[in-house]
């Protein structure tokens, strides 16, 4: 489900294409070949984790044109896992409500280059977009991820310079 709430806005969104994952994954189990994976179960959840970001950005594609500007609603901010202490929850919690205030053409392309590792030519050919969009995107991303947590912690960040 984490993998799901960082590509969409709603909790129903989210459940609806774990849901369509999980098909996947028992639809096509027999594609997946045990012999070459020394460690099955980090294979399998591997395997399961790209079936679900594949999934995320069908869902993108498929939504992109009805899409705007959406914020974060209040029953997809307890996301966190349950190994986190409480100050690791809070981190974690400002900082997907603020990737969750960037438009979903931003959210996407942050979290493919960012958090998936993708690089520009993987997300364009992804997303169907040029590598140029790709680039362009992240960096307006970053930028408004910036401003937004500026915005929320009320003060700018200062960097003693070198001497």
């Amino acid at each position: 489900m984490r993998v799901c709430y960082r590509y969409q806005d709603h909790a129903e969104e989210a459940e609806e294409i774990a849901n369509e994952g999980f098909i996947k994954l028992f639809k096509n189990i027999g594609q997946f070949d045990e012999a070459r994976h020394a460690n099955i179960e980090i294979a399998l959840k591997g395997w399961f984790k790209r079936i679900l970001i594949n999934t995320c950005i069908d869902h993108y594609r498929k939504n992109a044109s009805k899409t705007a500007n959406k914020i974060l609603t209040k029953e997809t901010e307890n996301i966190a896992s349950r190994e986190e202490n409480g100050l690791d929850v809070l981190s974690y919690k400002e900082i997907i409500l603020a990737i969750r205030q960037l438009s979903p053409a931003y959210r996407t392309v942050f979290n493919l280059f960012v958090i998936e590792g993708m690089s520009h030519d993987e997300i364009a050919k992804q997303l169907g977009i040029s590598v140029g969009a790709s680039k362009s995107n992240l960096s307006k991303a970053r930028e408004n991820l910036r401003k937004i947590l500026l915005k929320k912690t009320d003060h700018k960040i200062y960097v003693q310079p070198l001497r």
